[in-house]
């Protein structure tokens, strides 16, 4: 890479608002949009979605799971729109969620931030609940690469809560003590630190202080789930530049026609653009 992650997400964002558009080729969606569930379904799906965003949009986001389950071949169609959304001039974020400890950690960490693996995007979504410490092998890779990563923090799942709500002995939620690690990655990183938290657009309020993560949020759900720009601003504050709203469903359901497709993902980003113009007018910290 000839520039670092948070270098080239701050000038796309700059260029094209922060959305996050979703390829999430769930095999409801591919009968919804009249395709087979297999293979050639899925890869119709895929390659539409980047025909449709990759030229609007800052970031599409594949879901590697989606992909996966179709075998080998799956992966092969994943690793196509990983390198055609790339060309087309969005940037990547591989949504894996990849977390484990020692050479297994440092073999995901190849597989999705090496430059030479066609499965490495711009950047990967890892969970860090093995510890944040176990995620050093690709935290360091993507360091060297250029790529950023997004650690799991506060996820909008109704099982979340039970960990990442938990407290510390010192009193301090994991879902904060995951935030304040990124943070120490980040600090003195300009325009931005490569790695990234992820933290749901519908959580309600998150307890959390990100004002010195100098990293970017990626917020799913917005949408079809039920988080709204409103919700971001509510409960992003002062650093709503530094967050990444993803949309996935809200928007598929326009497909399969490319220009319904296009349509919904540009009226969606023009939603969210305000909240980097914003950010300036916020408070510095979040609750």
């Amino acid at each position: 890479m000839s520039e670092l992650f948070g270098a080239r997400l701050a000038a796309k964002v700059a260029a094209a608002g922060p959305l996050v558009a979703g390829i999430d080729p769930h095999p409801g969606l591919l009968a919804d949009w009249g395709l087979p569930v297999d293979v050639d379904g899925l890869e119709r799906f895929a390659l539409t979605c980047v025909e449709a965003f990759a030229a609007e949009v800052a970031l599409v986001k594949p879901q590697a799971a989606f992909f996966e389950a179709f075998g080998s071949r799956g992966v092969a169609v994943l690793e196509r729109t990983i390198a055609e959304a790339r060309a087309a001039g969005a940037l990547v974020i591989v949504d894996a969620k990849r977390g484990d400890i020692g050479s297994t950690m440092a073999a995901y960490a190849t597989a999705f931030l090496a430059d030479d693996s066609p499965l490495a995007g711009d950047a990967v979504t890892l969970s860090p609940y093995l510890g944040f410490g176990s995620l050093d092998p690709a935290l360091e890779l993507s360091a060297k690469t250029g790529r950023g990563v997004f650690v799991l923090a506060l996820t909008s799942n109704k099982e979340g809560p039970s960990v990442q709500r938990a407290r510390t002995p010192e009193g301090v939620s994991i879902a904060q003590s995951m935030v304040d690690s990124a943070a120490e990655r980040n600090r003195g990183a300009l325009p931005l630190g490569h790695v990234g938290v992820v933290i749901g657009a519908t959580v309600g309020e998150t307890g959390l202080d990100l004002s010195r993560l100098n990293g970017p949020v990626l917020a799913p759900g917005l949408g079809a789930q039920g988080g709204t720009v409103a919700d971001l601003r509510r409960l992003f504050g002062g650093i709503s530049g530094q967050v990444l709203p993803s949309s996935s469903r809200d928007v598929l359901r326009h497909g399969p026609d490319v220009a319904a497709l296009r349509a919904a993902a540009v009226a969606t980003r023009e939603s969210v653009r305000e909240l980097g113009e914003s950010a300036d007018t916020a408070g510095d910290s979040v609750s």
